[in-house]
This record gives C-alpha cells, sequence and structure tokens, in this order.
C-alpha cells in the first residue's frame, strides 16, 4: 500500500503536468492559432473578440505557468533531495559514485529553461499585455509593446521543444550525448520555425 511519501510524490507531479499541459497548450495557442487569427481580423472584429478571448486565456497561461514551476521545484526536492525515512539530502538520484547523475543532469537542463521560460511569462508578456489589456499604452507605443510580447512568447516556444525533452529524457537515455543534445535543439529550431511560419502575418497586428 502507498505510503505518505508516495501519495504525495503522485500527486505533485500530477499537478506538475496537468498544470503544464495547461501552460504550454496556451502558449500554442497564442503561437499558432491566435497570432494567425488577429492577422485576419478586422480592428471591429478584434475589439469584439480580444476583449472576452485575451483576458481568459492569460489567465489559465500564466498561472499554468506558475503552478507548473511550483510544482516542478517541489517535485524536484520530493525526487532529489529527499529520502523516506531518513530526511532531506541529496539522494542517489542527484549524486552518486562518479558525481552528478546523468538523470539529474536532463533534468536540471529541463528546469533551467523551463525557469527562462516561466520567467518570460511573468515578468515579460503578462505585464505587457495587461498594460495593452487595460489601455495603460499609449497608441504610439502600442505596436512596439505588442511586437515584444510576441517576440517572447515565440522564444518560449522555441525553448518548449528543448525543455520538454529535457524533463523527458531521463527515462530513456542514461546520458547526456551529442545525439540526444542535438535532438533536443532540433525539437526547439523546429517550434520555433513553425511558431514563425503561422505567424507571417504579425505586422497585420499593429
Amino acid at each position: 500500500m502507498p505510503d505518505l511519501y508516495s501519495n504525495v510524490h503522485l500527486i505533485v507531479r500530477w499537478l506538475h503536468v496537468i498544470a503544464g499541459i495547461t501552460w504550454i497548450g496556451h502558449l500554442y495557442f497564442f503561437n499558432f492559432v491566435n497570432v494567425p487569427l488577429q492577422g485576419s481580423l478586422d480592428d471591429a472584429a478584434k475589439k469584439a473578440v480580444n476583449p472576452q478571448l485575451m483576458p481568459r486565456a492569460l489567465w489559465w497561461f500564466r498561472w499554468g505557468a506558475m503552478i507548473t514551476f511550483l510544482a516542478g521545484l517541489t517535485l524536484f526536492v520530493l525526487t532529489y533531495f529527499y529520502t523516506p525515512g531518513v530526511g532531506f539530502g541529496p539522494t542517489s538520484l542527484l549524486i552518486d559514485t562518479m558525481g552528478m547523475t546523468q538523470r539529474a543532469m536532463w533534468i536540471l537542463f529541463g528546469m533551467l529553461l523551463g525557469t527562462i521560460m516561466w520567467f518570460n511569462v511573468w515578468f515579460i508578456i503578462w505585464p505587457a499585455q495587461k498594460r495593452l489589456l487595460t489601455g495603460k499604452v499609449p497608441a504610439e507605443q502600442a505596436p512596439a509593446v505588442r511586437k515584444r510580447a510576441l517576440l517572447t512568447s515565440r522564444i518560449n516556444t522555441f525553448l518548449s521543444g528543448p525543455m520538454l525533452f529535457g524533463m523527458l529524457a531521463p527515462a530513456h537515455y542514461g546520458a547526456i550525448s551529442p545525439a540526444a543534445l542535438i535532438i533536443a535543439i532540433g525539437l526547439g529550431v523546429l517550434a520555433i520555425w513553425a511558431s514563425i511560419r503561422s505567424s507571417y502575418t504579425v505586422g497585420k497586428l499593429s
């Protein structure tokens, strides 16, 4: 029968995954669906659609990012810095006789990219979108603010491929190999290429 640690670990992992799906799902929605859509709408349609769409979508987007980030940190501590019956301290999954494990390196690689993405959401994308939604941006500055948010969102789309690869790699790769890193980077390049291709009408947003 699962003990308390196992139950907490499962709940936190589930929360991390479901929040991550929400976050990255909205990220892809904004880049692959909403940006081309906005380019095809006239001003009257934007005024009718965006006040209903954007606040709701951005709420799920930013809080999905926050919960993913916090649950991920908790999961990392539970997995790599806590041993049931012993207490806190580096576990064998983090450090072995050879030093830091390859599994931990992959996870830290994904965590680094995920942290950058979380920072971009809460300190660049959301503040810019909030100013735009509340009308606190002068008309002449709105295009620059909008494009800054979009560029940062594209960067997050680029990072999402290798970030997810890093999170999943420990179950499939015993070590960080050049081939595995090429796959991770290739996924990111593919994601940003698709984002740019689907967003060619971005100039119409201004």
